[in-house]
């Protein structure tokens, strides 16, 4: 499957639906930026940086300091596909954070969320 098109999107471009979509459902920004932080290792100021400066999904993911080494415990289905057997590496981490934030807004708790 051809995924160019999702890699070259703006990570900034998503960024605000992820925020909406937690919002809809009572839940915050920080609360977002926090399942960031720990799915990527990015803190504020790099976020921002990646978001002001237009970084697609691609650039996102490959300068992210650490993926959390939890992440492989993401498990579930999110856009039809299970997260955990999708074979391509970027895109798995991209539907990591969509079922992270999709966690978020179905009320799972953070300490849930972040596999504690």
């Amino acid at each position: 499957m051809d995924y160019s098109r999702i890699f070259k999107m703006p990570f900034a471009n998503v960024y605000p639906m992820y925020i909406q979509k937690a919002e809809k459902k009572n839940r915050t920004k920080d609360e977002v930026n926090e399942i960031i932080f720990w799915l990527t290792g990015y803190d504020k100021d790099t976020l921002q940086q990646h978001i002001d400066t237009g970084s697609d999904f691609e650039t996102f993911f490959m300068q992210a300091p650490q993926i959390n080494p939890n992440a492989s415990k993401i498990t579930g289905s999110i856009c039809g596909y299970r997260v955990e057997e999708i074979e391509n590496e970027l895109m798995q981490k991209i539907r990591y954070l969509d079922k992270l934030v999709d966690e978020l807004a179905k009320g799972k708790t953070l300490e849930k969320i972040l596999r504690k």
